[in-house]
């Protein structure tokens, strides 16, 4: 049976147009590009909800999707922007009509933020590429996402934010030292939410590829002191690739998808 799922893309437009012009797939051709190597019958919508002109039609039309996952962004939530709102208000709407939702990062941030929890700048520092030592605690060993991972693991991941209230009813699945919601499932009225803070659906070559992007940018903010330090930590993710199973690294995926397809 074909399954039909909508992708929110979690960037702007623009964003996304500079993506291209270096050669950088947008979030959501990663994740169009992993979905395809589990399944190549999906039936895949995108909705950009920043950027998009008109999204009664979207929302209209919500009740006819399987599933839907929702992607990962630069944007931080309590900037409280147009396309902020526009996104908190389009997942909403989600919350109310989609039954299975796989929120990876930044659309983690989204779902709790409409759920009643809160997320703020992380105050251990930020993911840059990686995220080392996810542990999986005893409720996340015991919950389908999960389904043979190794108990401790690193991940693609990027993020300056965390989640620092859950929503109530929230089961907590795995942390690490940055980060202590790494994953969380929680349920709204009709939602079953599986919520993780890191790219499984990245490959770390496109990581790098965006550290060098965001070079300006990640050294005016302080995420890194200078240019040898991101060719240090660049050199430490390359060798990491080394070390990475494709299969492995894409689990999460792998699981969300065969949970589409049960009843």
């Amino acid at each position: 049976m074909v399954k039909r799922i909508l992708i929110v893309e979690g960037n702007t437009r623009e964003e996304n147009n500079e993506f291209t012009k270096v050669g950088i797939n947008t979030h959501t051709e990663s994740l169009i590009e992993s979905l395809n190597f589990y399944n190549k019958q999906l039936n895949i919508d995108i909705a950009n909800p920043s950027s998009d002109i008109n999204l009664k039609k979207s929302i209209d039309n919500l009740e006819k999707y399987d599933g839907l996952i929702w992607g990962g962004s630069s944007l931080n939530i309590y900037d409280n922007t147009e396309e902020i709102r526009r996104q908190i208000e389009f997942m909403k709407e989600c919350q109310k009509k989609i039954k299975k939702i796989l929120a990876i990062c930044w659309g983690l941030q989204v779902a709790v933020t409409v759920a009643g929890g809160e997320v703020k700048k992380s105050i251990k520092g930020a993911h840059r590429g990686i995220a080392h030592e996810i542990k999986i605690n005893n409720n996340g060993l015991s919950h389908p996402i999960y389904f043979n991972k190794k108990k401790k693991f690193n991940s693609p991941a990027f993020n300056f934010d965390e989640v620092v209230k859950i929503p109530k009813n929230a089961i907590l699945l795995s942390s690490n030292n940055l980060n202590n919601v790494m994953a969380l499932n929680f349920k709204t009225s009709v939602s079953d939410i599986w919520g993780i803070q890191y790219h499984p659906e990245i490959t770390y070559e496109k990581m790098v590829s965006l550290i060098h992007f965001r070079k300006e940018r990640l050294l005016k903010k302080g995420a890194f002191k200078n240019e040898d330090e991101i060719n240090s930590h660049v050199k430490m993710i390359e060798n990491e690739i080394k070390h990475t199973e494709k299969t492995s690294r894409m689990r999460e995926l792998e699981n969300w998808i065969k949970y589409l397809y049960e009843n």
